[in-house]
């Protein structure tokens, strides 16, 4: 994780949102422990209550499970049902106002996605 906090959030809401961001990312897979709440308070140099707030947090929403004695674990399946609360608030929040900002500015389509540039034998030779 990264050692930088910031004052928009509270701690605990940060660290839930980076656990989030490693299963996204799939630095963290399904059956794998997550970081120990001591290892992380030390490295962020915060109260350790305020990592198992975190933590309860994502237990709470069904992402890890507490293997008593062992530690917590990512759960089977977090990683879909986190892309696709993702998704569906990128669609119903996000979007409508990048498109919004997307009109108002005048971009289209091929502002937006410009055509690559043709693929030479020797570009072809190095992705291979």
């Amino acid at each position: 994780m990264h050692p930088k906090l910031t004052d928009d959030q509270p701690i605990y809401r940060q660290l839930r949102d980076r656990i989030v961001a490693l299963i996204l990312d799939n630095a963290l897979g399904e059956g794998e422990a997550i970081p120990s709440a001591r290892t992380v308070a030390a490295e962020y140099r915060i109260n350790p209550l305020t990592v198992l707030k975190a933590y309860q947090e994502l237990a709470e929403e069904g992402l890890v499970e507490n293997r008593r004695g062992i530690g917590l674990f990512v759960n089977p399946g977090a990683r879909e049902r986190l892309l696709k609360d993702e998704r569906r608030r990128f669609l119903q929040e996000e979007w409508p106002r990048i498109r919004a900002r997307i009109h108002r500015m005048g971009l289209g389509a091929a502002d937006l996605f410009p055509a690559a540039p043709p693929r030479t034998a020797r570009t072809k030779a190095r992705t291979r």
